[in-house]
């Protein structure tokens, strides 16, 4: 229904296709460029429904790292996808004479400038709420068809009142579809199933020609595949189709601390391997941190054995808290779990509270935490989800969200994860009270292959996130300065020692950076990129394709081609 006459292109055989390609940059870059119209008169002149604004741009040259601030031209409002195409389309019939971009902007969470437009147009994919949710329920696979610009939370909301919830998340939900569909989507969830490109269906985007496509695992399945953790490279998602599953109403929340780290590691392996009732898994590195039980104590967590908390001290030593959730039903509640197609009570992993206390005891006893600081809570499911949402409202009433936000986050191997950790826990980081710092395992086995996204080449891997805050106007060790060398650092050991890690969000300055991060994908990449954004309109801010050097790479593409 969506799809447009050149869409044919993406079922050619490669032969054909290289042809095609030829034929289309020959065209494209030996055109002779006229004389120029100004950005704003080429945008002006368009004949167009949507509201294109020049002013109030603001918040548009910002996103959540803080650290960039570039103007658009102008900032699109689009009431529908057609007018996202009709403005992509104006821009690349103008060829390599314009050097217009654009960008989606979701709810402008990036770090490193990554879904700004300089220059170029601004999409507020927030402001766009077409088609409005529409549930499915009937069958085994129930699903949401929602707009890509909607938030996270705002689905969870109107998911539970129909008994039902998407299967994996991130650990912050107010963020939208195509915002965290077009990096990977990751929170404690993934290693049970996977991460949030795993569980869409079928997506409508944008390409960076304007066609206006619908792309699945049975249609257009290479575009689909391109635009799952494809950094806006391919096209702008404008609709998705999410799984869902019968939600809980319950979860089962526990924190407990190790010393050791091979301890930790081997206990977070064991438990995403076994599943063992398990829903949620993510854990944390602690530096030199003072009072944390009474901090947890403080935050609803009430520990095992109030005595022994007491007494122990985490001030200048290096920690790792394992962090678990289950979830479960009241026991007056009919059930609405699924363990795979099987519905409650014909589910082996079907939970009530009596059945999860029993589990959680049973998980407890194998593992090897120092006993005196395991913590306990018990919430409502939505709650445990938007967690994070509760430390930004009072971040945010101490002025201390809208800062600077220098994140770094890397994919560890499982072969490298102990000599990355030794070497930047004990030499690098000093202490983690700029932000936490993530760490869990992950297993690829779960992760649906062909996707645009990067991974370690091994079976486990470990997210490792560090999510520092940067107090505005310090000199000091909490200061942006500090922090980007901290990090700089890292990355200078990751770059150095050869030991398979990747970025996931990736930032890099130089194509030679993103070959080499991309690997043995990287033709892949191009070829997509060449297919489906050959003249570099989209997502500029990755800084993967800087279109002034595009009509370069372009060139060096036909030669090898004509080869």
């Amino acid at each position: 229904m969506f799809i447009s006459q050149s869409n044919k292109l993406f079922s050619l055989k490669p032969l054909v296709f290289k042809i095609l390609v030829v034929v289309l940059l020959s065209i494209t870059i030996n055109r002779e460029p006229c004389a120029t119209p100004t950005r704003r008169s080429l945008l002006e002149t368009m004949l167009f429904e949507g509201n294109l604004s020049f002013n109030n741009m603001e918040h548009a040259s910002r996103d959540f790292g803080n650290r960039y601030h570039l103007m658009p031209l102008a900032v699109l409002y689009p009431k529908s996808a057609s007018n996202i195409a009709h403005i992509i389309k104006h821009v690349f019939e103008q060829g390599l004479s314009s050097d217009l971009t654009v960008a989606a902007r979701g709810h402008g969470h990036s770090l490193e400038g990554q879904a700004l437009a300089p220059g170029g147009v601004v999409v507020d994919m927030e402001s766009y709420k077409s088609p409005a949710m529409t549930f499915h329920t009937a069958g085994k696979h129930p699903y949401v068809d929602v707009s890509a610009g909607e938030l996270w939370i705002n689905i969870l909301h109107e998911s539970v009142k129909r008994g039902l919830t998407p299967k994996s998340w991130t650990d912050y939900l107010h963020l939208t579809v195509g915002g965290t569909l077009s990096n990977a989507g990751i929170s404690g969830q993934a290693f049970r199933h996977g991460p949030q490109i795993n569980n869409v269906y079928r997506l409508r985007v944008v390409t960076g020609r304007g066609d206006v496509v619908s792309c699945s695992d049975e249609e257009n399945a290479d575009l689909f595949n391109a635009v799952l953790g494809g950094l806006g490279q391919f096209g702008i998602m404008t609709e998705a189709r999410i799984a869902l599953e019968p939600a809980p109403t319950k979860v089962k929340w526990m924190r407990a601390l190790y010393s050791d780290f091979t301890t930790f590691t081997n206990d977070q392996e064991r438990l995403i391997s076994s599943g063992k009732g398990l829903d949620y898994l993510e854990g944390f590195v602690v530096i030199n941190r003072s009072g944390l039980l009474n901090n947890w104590r403080l935050s609803s967590f009430n520990p095992k054995d109030a005595a022994q908390a007491q007494e122990f001290r985490s001030e200048g030593r290096i920690l790792f808290c394992l962090e678990l959730a289950m979830y479960f039903n009241k026991e007056d509640v009919e059930a609405v779990r699924f363990c795979g197609p099987l519905p409650f009570p014909t589910c082996p992993r079907a939970h009530t509270r009596r059945f999860v206390m029993q589990e959680v005891d049973s998980l407890l006893a194998e593992l090897s935490y120092i006993r005196s600081t395991l913590f306990v809570s018990e919430v409502p499911y939505v709650d445990f989800l938007d967690r994070v949402h509760v430390s930004e409202m009072k971040l945010r009433e101490n002025q201390l969200w809208d800062v600077p936000h220098p994140w770094l986050n890397l994919l560890v191997p499982r072969s490298s994860i102990h000599g990355f950790a030794h070497q930047v826990f004990n030499n690098i980081v000093k202490d983690t009270s700029n932000g936490p710092v993530l760490i869990y395992p992950l297993n690829k086995s779960r992760w649906r292959n062909g996707t645009s996204l990067v991974t370690p080449e091994e079976e486990v891997f470990y997210l490792v996130a560090f999510l520092s805050s940067a107090v505005p106007s310090s000199t000091g060790r909490d200061g942006l300065d500090a922090i980007v060398a901290r990090n700089r650092r890292i990355v200078e050991f990751v770059g150095g020692s050869n030991l398979g890690i990747k970025q996931y969000l990736p930032h890099y300055s130089t194509t030679h950076e993103w070959r080499a991060h991309f690997g043995s994908k990287w033709e892949v990449f191009l070829r997509r990129k060449m297919l489906y954004d050959p003249l570099a309109i989209l997502a500029p801010g990755q800084r993967i394709f800087p279109k002034p050097n595009f009509k370069n790479t372009s060139k060096s593409i036909l030669t090898r081609l004509h080869t």
